[in-house]
């Protein structure tokens, strides 16, 4: 069973904290959530991450999360879905649930004609070798939090002041970059939100 949450915009630390507390809250009972939003303009330095990746300093907040990888950046125009769910309960290993994220931004992005791929050791999704979408998870007690962010329609701006992901010569781009189609961000929460849900629970 899944819940999807629509959160809208939301401020990153305290968002960070309500997964935080729903994981740590939750039983085998619990069902699982999707919590979808947007946030406004923060850099995130992942569990592995170096500090000097990032290049410049910045007027931007830098917060250091409990996360896997490295450092990257959250503003308008991406979509995040924050991913609470019981593997342990599914069945699912850490490795196989970062590939049904991956595999759901590939089928989304198909939906707009975006010819999407991974890239091996390279957690994240990929159009002509540029991140289009990054994803970084935290596991406790079997259960994961955090989850993927999708590049929709952005000011890309601050990704020239961080090696994105720890890579200096990573190329971002996003949806609005790639298709003359309509993005309508709602439309795209409902497809994405499907495929994971739908994904997870085949599993």
């Amino acid at each position: 069973m899944f819940e999807i949450r629509d959160k809208g915009f939301t401020d990153y630390i305290q968002t960070w904290d309500e997964m935080k507390s729903f994981t740590e809250a939750r039983n085998i009972e619990t069902p699982d959530e999707l919590w979808l939003l947007e946030h406004n303009s923060v850099f995130t330095q992942g569990l592995s991450g170096k500090p000097e990746h990032l290049l410049k300093e910045t007027e931007i907040l830098v917060v250091q999360s409990d996360r896997g990888g490295q450092i990257t950046y959250h503003g308008p125009g991406q979509l995040i879905i924050y991913c609470l769910i019981d593997i342990k309960r599914q069945g699912i290993s850490i490795k196989k649930m970062v590939y049904l994220i991956e595999q759901s931004i590939i089928d989304l992005l198909a939906d707009y004609s975006i010819e999407a791929h991974k890239i091996s050791g390279a957690p994240g999704v990929y159009v002509d070798g540029s991140k289009i979408a990054a994803l970084g998870l935290k596991v406790k007690q079997g259960r994961t939090y955090h989850g993927l962010s999708l590049n929709i329609d952005m000011d890309l701006t601050p990704y020239s002041l961080i090696n994105p992901c720890g890579y200096s010569d990573l190329n971002v781009t996003q949806m609005s970059n790639l298709t003359d189609n309509t993005l309508d961000i709602y439309d795209i929460k409902l497809k994405l939100s499907n495929y994971l849900k739908n994904y997870v629970a085949r599993t």
